[in-house]
């Protein structure tokens, strides 16, 4: 079956169809990756894109669950050189064109993607639609621009936890707030004995109080920062209480929270490769990466942020710390996987953060917070009546 990729700016790309039938509207990107085509397709900073793999040879070894980064993909669609039909790998249990009709993701092959990471890196993201059907190219861009914008939005909403879980340990209380979190994240505070509490996106302050953890950790996600606002709100309001570690997203909210401003990049940084400089050392880090957005480097002028590390490539921030508070982020992900685990050290760095934060806040000053802690938790008379009035 055919299949065809047609871009907001004319440009038209015909291949072949694997995957579900049908159209798919969303923002076209590329992954620069050699290996990973599996946690790209289940990464939810993915949601509402479709998303081209540089790498020539995708699905050679096949789809094994056990690699995946969320419960399912969110891609509108996958753009691939060739496709590789017959998996070989003793862990494969399907092949990619299975899991893509599984979750109903169109995708091609048999196109030329150097040519289509040229323009974008030309000319930037750009709107595309990926469609299976016989529409006429006149139709199919009038449906391109008639796509609803809440389609390609509201992307955090949409890839986040619904309600609270906890992934217990034996260490630190950990509340990680799920923005369209990697289940990387997790596996690296677990595998630090971390007793993790995984919240939703649109947690308040209040909330996180009562579970009154050590340390929060914010999420990678996808989409633009600012369509979070009330996110930017609740890290604002828990700066100074607990130590705070931002990924990703939660890099740029925390930015936003302090003052800073973010901005889109041209086509982003996606991919396992991107060499980032920690300037208090001037070590350099190849490290993984999946974002469109930015934070502004005058903008932090003025703030009580200190920048910790830099892109080589383009010298763009990737990383942020409180000078006042224990609070900082980085933007690319030290959770990689697969990917270079170069920048792991950072859970550890977190760790250490929140040990040293109970060693300069005296345990009376910590009492008066549970006490806080617990009249903020604790129902008033009439929230009590009506549970009880509920019950029946």
């Amino acid at each position: 079956m055919q299949a065809r990729l047609l871009l907001q700016d004319g440009t038209l790309f015909t291949g072949t169809a694997f995957g579900a039938e049908g159209e798919k509207t969303g923002e076209v990107v590329f992954n620069t990756g050699i290996t990973g085509y599996q946690e790209v397709l289940s990464d939810p900073s993915y949601c509402g894109q479709i998303v081209t793999m540089t790498y020539p040879l995708i699905g050679n070894y096949g789809i094994t669950r056990d690699d995946f980064e969320s419960v399912r993909p969110f891609v509108h669609g996958f753009v691939v050189r060739r496709h590789e039909t017959v998996p070989s790998n003793w862990r494969a249990e399907y092949s990619v064109d299975d899991l893509l009709k599984e979750y109903g993701i169109p995708g091609i092959s048999d196109i030329d993607t150097r040519m289509l990471t040229r323009i974008i890196r030309h000319y930037g993201t750009m709107k595309a639609i990926l469609t299976t059907s016989n529409k006429p190219v006149e139709e199919l861009m009038e449906m391109m621009n008639d796509t609803s914008i809440d389609e390609l939005r509201n992307q955090v909403a949409r890839t986040s936890t619904a309600s609270a879980y906890s992934s217990p340990g034996t260490k630190e209380k950990i509340v990680l707030v799920d923005y369209g979190a990697k289940t990387g994240i997790l596996r690296e505070l677990n595998n630090r004995g971390c007793d993790v509490i995984v919240v939703p996106h649109n947690v308040t302050a209040d909330e996180i109080r009562r579970i009154n953890p050590d340390g929060i950790q914010l999420s990678n996600g996808p989409g633009d920062p600012k369509d979070v606002p009330y996110a930017v709100k609740t890290i604002s309001e828990l700066l100074g209480e607990y130590p705070i570690f931002g990924i990703c997203l939660g890099h740029q909210l925390f930015a936003l929270a302090c003052g800073a401003d973010t901005e889109k990049l041209k086509f982003g940084h996606r991919g396992g490769n991107h060499p980032v400089k920690e300037l208090s050392g001037g070590r350099c880090y190849i490290t993984s990466q999946n974002h469109g957005y930015t934070v502004n480097e005058d903008s932090v002028k003025g703030t009580e942020l200190e920048v910790t590390h830099i892109n080589n490539n383009d010298k763009t921030i990737e990383g942020l710390k409180h000078t006042r508070y224990p609070a900082f982020s980085v933007q690319y992900h030290p959770e990689a996987a697969p990917g270079p685990h170069d920048s792991s050290y950072l859970f550890d760095r977190f760790l250490e953060m929140i040990a040293e934060h109970k060693r300069n806040t005296p345990a009376i000053s910590r009492q008066a917070q549970h006490a806080a802690n617990a009249r903020i938790a604790a129902p008033t008379p009439k929230q009590q009546l009506e549970a009880v009035k509920g019950a029946y």
